[in-house]
Order: structure tokens, then sequence, then C-alpha cells
């Protein structure tokens, strides 16, 4: 049994049960068989007698018989004696014992040595002392007939039953298992392979099969999302640390070989540290971003009133570059569900996007508002605005657009980011610009909780 598979063995508990219960039938039928024949024999003898009785009666001391009596019928042999036991009418089998005794209405055996008979005696008076006994004899059955009939039936059933059963029992495990086997197919396709786009592909359904194929795919699909995510890391990581990286070992050589004053090595050291920053910052947006995609990172939802979150970041905002002013026309009192620390990193980006490609001494606008249920935050700039063809490119990691009057670029994450943290929120946002004349950023999130 420990070399067969599960739809082998499944194959053959069932043909066995099938031939168990088959057998079982069988044995049943032969132990009741004997019984109902013998109770049908005695049944049609009572029965026979019974409607004889009513056939004959007594003129003139001499008996006569109706025309529906019969003295033979489906075997059974009737007789009339008389109150002395003489036989007066009727002809009892041949091997029948002479003198048999009469009991008035019990069927009883009667053996003669070679054959048995069952008997049923009756009186049937015509005065208070004046009458007959009328009998009725029929031959016993031989239940060896039967039985062997019964085997017989069984000898050709059993084999049908089994082959019936088997091949059943075969078809249905095929049935039952394809599906596993579609199941280990993908999967020795991907191991070997290494291609987690493939699926299953189940036709959806609510037996067990059905619903294990479809959490395989969940979890390829998991797999993949979690796999192209660290390919991304990777890649972008790679990518973008090159240059601050290139830059630390350059400046750290310079020093090595020119830097002679104090004022030398601090200007190195400053722009180590500027780019060993740049880096940290970096490699933390990519891990959230990551840990966003991944859904590692649990976003905590709460209700809180947004409406003072948006204040207190536009009071505490530090100096911004370039003589930029920040204006803030906030709602009071709005109550919403979403992470205070998500909406706080939102919030922070639109503002930085907005400095980063502002314009000197220009401006920035925040707007907050509750219309319908609907959170609206908007951050608008007069700076160099983004051009048509690239407005569906700044969601893009790493993507930017040219700073105005050499601002400090910085890492391309900041929108990414923000459409992130807006989809958590089962929000969007949109972008609206004109080349020369600024943008405006809008997000849209409903006030009540949100299930992603």
């Amino acid at each position: 049994m420990k070399h067969l598979s599960v739809k082998q063995k499944l194959t053959l508990w069932i043909t066995l049960l099938m031939l168990l219960l088959v057998s079982l039938v069988l044995v049943f039928m032969i132990a009741v068989s004997s019984s109902v024949v013998t109770e049908y024999t005695f049944e049609q003898l009572s029965t026979i007698v019974r409607a004889n009785l009513t056939g004959i009666s007594q003129e003139n001391g001499a008996l006569s018989f109706s025309e529906d009596f019969s003295f033979t019928r489906n075997g059974v042999y009737t007789l009339v004696y008389s109150k002395s036991g003489a036989l007066q009418a009727g002809q009892p089998p041949l091997s029948f014992p002479e003198g048999t005794g009469f009991e008035n209405g019990m069927i009883r055996t009667v053996s003669s040595g070679e054959d048995d008979f069952y008997v049923l005696d009756y009186w049937l008076h015509f005065g208070w002392e004046d009458g007959v006994w009328v009998r009725g004899v029929i031959s016993a059955p031989d239940t060896a007939d039967v039985l062997d009939e019964l085997a017989d039936i069984a000898l050709l059933l059993l084999p049908v039953m089994v082959i019936v059963s088997g091949l059943g029992a075969y078809l249905l495990a095929r049935s039952t298992f394809r599906p596993i086997d579609r199941m280990i197919r993908t999967v020795s396709e991907i191991n070997e392979g290494r291609d987690l786009s493939r699926r299953i592909g189940l036709p959806p359904g609510r037996d067990e099969i059905s619903r294990l194929g479809q959490a395989f795919d969940n979890m390829f699909a998991r797999l993949e999302t979690s796999f192209e995510s660290e390919k991304q890391f990777t890649s972008d990581a790679s990518h973008e640390l090159r240059t601050p990286v290139a830059v630390i070992l350059a400046q750290c050589e310079d020093a090595r070989r020119n830097a002679r004053t104090a004022e030398q090595y601090e200007e190195a050291i400053e722009v180590i540290g500027r780019q060993a920053g740049r880096m940290s910052d970096l490699i933390a947006q990519l891990l959230q971003m990551t840990r966003l995609e991944q859904g590692t990172q649990s976003i905590s939802m709460e209700q809180a009133d947004i409406s003072s979150l948006v204040e207190v970041i536009c009071e505490e905002q530090p100096a911004l570059p370039r003589g930029i002013t920040l204006q803030a026309d906030i709602q009071p009192e709005i109550e919403a569900w979403f992470d205070v620390t998500l909406m706080s990193r939102l919030l922070q980006n639109l503002i930085n996007n907005a400095a980063r490609y502002g314009r000197e001494n220009g401006h920035i606008w925040v707007v907050l508002r509750c219309v319908e249920e609907e959170v609206i935050l908007s951050v608008r700039d007069d700076g160099i605005g983004i051009p048509a063809d690239r407005l569906d490119k700044i969601w893009k990691r790493f993507y930017q657009v040219e700073s105005a009057r050499g601002a400090e670029s910085g890492a391309g994450l900041g929108l990414t980011m923000v459409r992130q943290i807006a989809e958590l929120h089962g929000g969007t946002v949109t972008v609206d610009s004109r080349e020369g004349e600024g943008s405006c950023f809008t997000l849209r999130f409903p006030v009540h909780p949100y299930n992603a």
C-alpha cells in the first residue's frame, strides 16, 4: 500500500467496499430466501384450502362441490375425509403417508421418509355431529434449488459489480485528482522555470480542491509581488546608490591625496556626510515603499482630526528655499479615518515637491476641505509646472522633472509614495499642471474607514 498513489488507493478501497456490500446483500438474500419461500408456500396453501371450503356442501347425506372447486391447484392437493378418517374425495400425492392424523387449522410438516409435505386441516361441519375433514397438502419446497439459483446469480453478479465499481472508482478518482495533478504540474513548471507569473487557473468553485487551487494562485501572486518588489528594490537601490557612493569614494581619494589643511578635510567630510545622508534617506524611502507594496507594513487607521494635523505640519514647516511662502486654508474640525504617520508623510512630500519646483519668491497654497463625506486636500504652487507629455510619468520611481534655478534634486520617490499612501486609504491623487504656471496636486479619500 505504501507504493500506491492516492488515486490507486481510493480505487482499491471503493472496489473492496462495493465487493463487501454486494457480498453482504447476497448473504442476506440467501439467509432470508428459505423463510420467504416457506412463507409463500404457507400462504398459497392456506388461501387455496380456505377458498375450497366454501365450495363443499352436503345434500341428503351426499357431498357436492361447486364449479370453482379444484382438487389440484398450484401444487396444492385438496382432500376430503369423513369423520372417521376415510378418504371421500380427492387424490393425495403418491408419496404422502396414509393414516396421518388431523389437527384443525394448523399448518404442519409431514414426512414420508423420502419427501416432506406441508399439511393444513379444517373441520367442516354440517350439523351438530356431522361433518368432514378438508385437508390441503403441498410438497415442501426444496430450498437447495433456491440456494443454487442464488449462487449462480452471485457468481454472475459479483464479477460484474467488481468491474463496474472498480471502473467507476477509477474514473471518479481520476476526475477528482485531475486538478491536483494540474497543481503539481504547475508547481513543477514554476520550480523549473522560476516563472512566478504562471497560475493553476482552476475554474471557480466551492469544493475543497477549487479553494485549494485558488489559495495556491493567491500565494503565487503574493510571491510574485514579493519577488518583483525585491527585484525592483535591488535594481533601484543599485542604480540610485551608485552616484553617491562614487562621490564618497572620489571625495575620500581626493582628500587622501590633496587635502592638507583642516578646511580641506572639513569640506571633504561635509560632502561625504551630505552624500551619506542622501543614501540613508533613499534607503529608508525604498524600504518603506517596498513594505507598503508587500503589505508587511501595517496601516494603523484611526479616527482623528485631519484639520489639526494639516495645520500643525504647515505651521511647523521649516523655512522654504528661495523665499517661497506657504499659505494654508484649512476647514476646521474635519474628523476622518486615516493613518496619521502616512498622511503626514504624504503632505510633507507634496510640500517638498512644490518647494523644489517652485519659483523664487513664489507661493505654496495648502487647502483642506470636506465635501460629501470626502476629504479633499490640495497643494498648489506657482512654479515651473510640468509639460503635458510628462504628466503620466511623474508617478514612476526616480522620475524627476528638471528643477528650477538649480534647486537641490530629490530622489524622485516622493510622488510614488504619495500615490501608494492615497491608495491605501481608498483614495486617489491627481495633478493639474501648466508649464510655466505651476502645479496642483489633489488628494481625495473617504471620511469613513476603508478596508484595503
